[in-house]
C-alpha cells in the first residue's frame, strides 16, 4: 500500500502569510488567506473537531475516534472537509478509515499570528 500525502498548504507559505497582527497590517491577500482559516474555525463543531485532532495522542486521529461530537456522521464528514479545504487538516485513507492530522506548521503559524510582535 502506498501512502499519498496531500499538501494543502506549504509550511513556508503558511508561515509567510501570517505575521503577528501587532507587527504590521495584513495585506489584502494575507487577510483573505487568514480569514479562510478563522471562518473554518468559527463553527463550534469544526473547532471541536480541530481540537480533537490536534490533541489526539500521536498527532493524528481516526475519524472513528472523533465522530462523537453531537452531530450525524455525514455532518462530521462535511465539517472535516471544510477544515481540509481551509488547509487546517490533512487526511490519509488507511483501509476503510480516514486519519486526520494538524500540520505543526499550521499550529505554529496560527500561534504566531495571535502573538505580539517582538519589540525592536
Amino acid at each position: 500500500m502506498t501512502t499519498k500525502v496531500l499538501p494543502l498548504l506549504e509550511p513556508e507559505a503558511m508561515a509567510a502569510c501570517c505575521p503577528p497582527l501587532s507587527e504590521r497590517p495584513l495585506t489584502a491577500e494575507e487577510a483573505e488567506r487568514t480569514a479562510v482559516m478563522f471562518k473554518a474555525l468559527g463553527d463550534p463543531v469544526r473547532l471541536r473537531l480541530f481540537s480533537l485532532v490536534a490533541s489526539h495522542e500521536g498527532g493524528e486521529a481516526c475519524v472513528c475516534d472523533i465522530s462523537d461530537v453531537g452531530v450525524s456522521q455525514p455532518t462530521v464528514s462535511h465539517h472535516l472537509k471544510k477544515l481540509r479545504e481551509a488547509g487546517l487538516l490533512s487526511s490519509e485513507r488507511r483501509g476503510t478509515w480516514v486519519y486526520y492530522r494538524v500540520e505543526p506548521a499550521v499550529l505554529a503559524a496560527m500561534g504566531q499570528l495571535l502573538t505580539r510582535a517582538a519589540a525592536a
